[in-house]
């Protein structure tokens, strides 16, 4: 495996770490999942929808709703536990992100043409030692990253197919997000778009 490319301190990029038939499998195992856990645009602490359609796998998925933000034993729509974690990831985990612990969370995110996510920071793990490893299958994305704090400066960066990217140290809670999705770039999400998904340890 080639080194990761550093774009700033603690964030560190794959380009095409993944081949055609890997993401192949990993856009069949989360169509699959939705079968049974199906994509939502869950609503935030402020009501209003999102544009990024979510599911999960693993132990814990992720919801939002007028409660506010939070990790969840259960899809909110069916009531059933999330689908099995498939082994591809748990392998990608074991390399990229920690060969002790393995991830109890893998967030899916569908963005669909015009679909967006603002900056955030990824800090409801209990513990974040650990990294999140991020991976995108589809579209490609105009990714912005910034610093721990809000006022931070930004910089952009394009995500494509099958490139694989880590948060950890000093980025691990980064503001970071995605302006929007070069639409029509990659044909291997049905109806086009982007699927994104983030391994972490939430617990």
């Amino acid at each position: 495996m080639f080194q990761p490319l550093s774009v700033i301190p603690g964030f560190d990029l794959w380009p095409g770490l993944l081949d055609a038939q890997a993401q192949k499998g990993l856009l069949e195992a989360v169509l699959a999942a939705a079968d049974s856990a199906p994509f939502a645009n869950y609503a935030t602490a402020y009501g209003k929808p999102m544009s990024v359609a979510m599911t999960a796998f693993g132990p814990l998925g992720w919801t939002s709703d007028a409660a506010g933000y939070r990790y969840a034993e259960r899809h909110p729509g069916t009531d059933q536990a999330w689908p099995a974690m498939p082994p591809a990831l748990l392998d990608l985990w074991a390399r990229l992100g920690d060969p002790e612990t393995p991830p109890d969370s893998c967030l899916v995110n569908l963005y669909r043409e015009g679909a967006r996510m603002g900056l955030h920071q990824d800090r409801d793990e209990a513990d974040p030692r650990f990294p999140v490893l991020s991976i995108s299958l589809g579209d490609t994305a105009v990714f912005r990253i910034g610093g721990t704090s809000r006022k931070d400066p930004t910089r952009s960066l394009k995500l494509s197919s099958g490139d694989v990217c880590r948060l950890s140290g000093p980025a691990r809670l980064a503001f970071h997000g995605v302006d929007r999705i070069v639409a029509g770039s990659s044909s291997l999400v049905p109806g086009g778009g982007r699927i994104n998904l983030t391994l972490r340890r939430a617990r």
